[in-house]
């Protein structure tokens, strides 16, 4: 059976993939809605690196973030020299490291949601002299609602089922970084098979049922047209 251990790498892994799908939509949004709808040359580039992660070793990934976030990285000698110190192996290192993995999750349901929409709405709401803010509450977030709910699903759930990234910069520091996937990684490396296939069991199930809410409620969740 699962022990204070694991119940506290299930918190600490649900508070994480809260945080983070929160964050992803606040930063994933803007982001979606610019692809969606910029001529820009730079398009392709930003797109190609919102993406990168899909393609890109989680390891590899993860160890530039470590080095980026490190004593010497750019980033850690400014979160040094704001007194922070530095993120790798924090709780706050494994939020910013988690977002950047799984931001294409939600950028692209949402790209695909605005890009659905098309012109004509906002076209409409213009001409009834609504303001863009007006406008994209009140016409375009009901009509990309199935974008946002697929975005959300699929951010939380990417979240909750990482490791590799998890490993470079949260490690494995129990009630800090310490995560499911860890969780079940240290009770396999000891032998502990039967912890291991609870933990397991329980991520088989919240995968299928993860799939199930987007197939049931958003009948093509991977693009939205």
């Amino acid at each position: 059976m699962l022990n204070d251990e694991d119940f506290g790498a299930i918190l600490l892994t649900l508070k994480l993939a809260s945080l983070v799908t929160v964050i992803l939509l606040l930063v994933g949004t803007p982001i979606a809605w610019w692809l969606a709808h910029t001529v820009s040359r730079w398009k392709g580039i930003i797109g190609a690196l919102v993406a990168l992660p899909l393609v890109l070793p989680p390891a590899v990934l993860g160890f530039y973030l470590l080095v980026l976030m490190g004593p010497q990285g750019a980033v850690g000698q400014f979160t040094k020299a704001i007194g922070l110190g530095t993120l790798p192996f924090t709780f706050g290192g494994l939020v910013i490291a988690s977002v950047i993995y799984s931001l294409p999750f939600v950028v692209q349901p949402l790209q695909n949601a605005f890009e659905a929409i098309g012109t004509r709405p906002l076209e409409v709401a213009a001409t009834l002299r609504a303001s863009p803010l007006d406008t994209f509450f009140s016409v375009v977030v009901p009509l990309a609602r199935p974008g946002f709910l697929t975005a959300s699903i699929l951010g939380f759930a990417h979240t909750i089922g990482e490791f590799g990234v998890v490993l470079m910069v949260g490690g494995n520091i129990p009630d800090k970084t310490r995560v499911i996937s860890m969780q079940i990684f240290n009770h396999v490396e000891t032998g502990e098979y039967a912890q291991a296939h609870w933990l397991s069991a329980g991520m088989l199930v919240f995968s299928f049922v993860v799939l199930l809410v987007l197939y049931t409620l958003t009948p093509n969740p991977w693009r939205q047209r």
